[in-house]
């Protein structure tokens, strides 16, 4: 069962009694992501906006067919997701968010759960001036996860950022759960020297 039952199940419940504040939740917790994840499948932000536009009209049209077979989260990720595929066999544009999971080179950084063996130096000791600067570094960190390349980008969005299971993340970009790990740990590495950059 996904972890966020109860809260979705309250979502659903606002969504069906009309409480437009409902869907207000709803957008300001995913659009964001639904447009770095589109981004990620069409290389393209202007038709990555459209497509989670769309997104979203589906989602209010069909919510009363969603039966919690995944997360909600999942459920409108999915919708995005083919929505996003559509679109780009439609204008000729493919972006593989498949990459070779047969060597992890990664081993180093993080244990059998994808997490950091060892924080990054900033998380180590947060002093005044370090919270101070903490705007420019999320900034930083910003620009580094829109840099990544598409795959890991909507890896890192979809599991670290949604918090979506790894089945759901898997099912949703059509990769190996093996793969899944290696964009996430390519991701995190790549944002762990940009925190540390930032920091030193």
């Amino acid at each position: 069962m996904p972890a966020h039952d109860e809260n979705d199940a309250e979502i659903l419940r606002s969504l069906a009694a009309g409480e437009r504040s409902a869907f207000e939740t709803l957008y300001r917790q995913h659009n964001g992501a639904m447009v770095r994840v589109a981004s990620a499948i069409l290389d393209n932000h202007a038709s990555a906006e459209e497509v989670a536009h769309e997104t979203w009209i589906a989602v209010l049209h069909n919510i009363g067919g969603f039966e919690g077979r995944s997360s909600l989260g999942g459920w409108i990720f999915t919708i995005l997701s083919n929505k996003a595929k559509t679109r780009a066999m439609r204008d000729d544009r493919s972006v593989s968010l498949d990459t070779s999971a047969n060597d992890d080179e990664f081993a180093d950084a993080f244990d059998g759960r994808g997490r950091w063996k060892h924080m990054p130096d900033l998380w180590d000791e947060l002093t005044p001036e370090r919270v101070v600067a903490g705007r420019q570094i999320l900034d930083h960190v910003g620009d580094a996860i829109e840099a990544l390349p598409p795959a890991q980008r909507a890896v890192l969005v979809l599991r670290a950022q949604q918090k979506l299971d790894a089945q759901e993340v898997c099912k949703i970009l059509e990769i190996t759960e093996g793969n899944m790990r290696i964009l996430l740990h390519r991701a995190r590495r790549t944002l762990r020297q940009a925190i540390d950059g930032a920091a030193g």
